[in-house]
């Protein structure tokens, strides 16, 4: 397990950004961390992903900044310039995943078919992201799937909040959950950093919960 997967697994919470404008990302940045996890996957569903990227990994230097929805290399460069720690995708592209692999970037393709599970297995990864999780069956689906691949772990994504990322995080095949719940793009565009700070905090303490 390399230190980027560790660090995943630390955080147990990655809170899943969309962010629109990259004048809120330092303020974004300190709402998390105030609240108690210092991590974000910043997707790149827009055009401030970049910029937000390289914002909150300068003026937040002990935060651990990816980028998600990663379709093409040309975007894993951009992320990696910008201070993306980790790389993480929807779907998974071979062509993606070999190129993070060639450059030694930690990348988290997803999956959700035991046909894309073995794709990654042969492409020498053993972490995925599970996505879209509840959409896609849940923790019973990532039971049956985790069943037949030992040593596969995943990072489900997708439908999950404080009301089931303890039964995610109670099996131990799961690495950490991507969340979207405590940093809505309404929540941001709104600068209602008091509120992600509030539900950020709420969602540390939904961690106890864990057996």
């Amino acid at each position: 397990m390399n230190d980027v997967i560790k660090k995943i697994e630390e955080t147990k919470i990655i809170p899943v950004v969309v962010i629109e404008d990259a004048k809120h990302a330092e303020k974004l940045a300190d709402a998390l961390c105030e609240g108690g996890i210092k991590c974000a996957e910043v997707t790149f569903r827009t055009a401030a992903a970049k910029e937000a990227i390289k914002i909150m990994s300068e003026t937040h230097p002990d935060m651990f900044v990816g980028a998600g929805t990663v379709l093409t290399i040309k975007q894993v460069d951009e992320a990696v310039e910008a201070g993306a720690k980790f790389i993480v995708s929807p779907g998974l592209n071979p062509d993606v995943v070999e190129y993070c692999i060639k450059k030694g970037i930690t990348m988290i393709p997803g999956i959700m078919t035991p046909s894309e599970i073995e794709l990654a297995l042969d492409l020498g990864l053993d972490v995925v992201k599970f996505f879209p999780a509840e959409a896609a069956g849940g923790i019973k689906m990532i039971k049956a799937l985790a069943a037949p691949y030992g040593n596969l772990r995943f990072m489900p994504t997708g439908g999950i909040n404080t009301s089931n990322i303890a039964e995610y995080l109670s099996f131990p095949k799961i690495l950490a959950c991507g969340g979207s719940w405590m940093v809505s793009k309404d929540l941001i565009k709104a600068e209602k950093f008091d509120e992600i700070r509030k539900l950020t905090q709420e969602a540390v303490k939904s961690l106890e919960d864990i057996k």
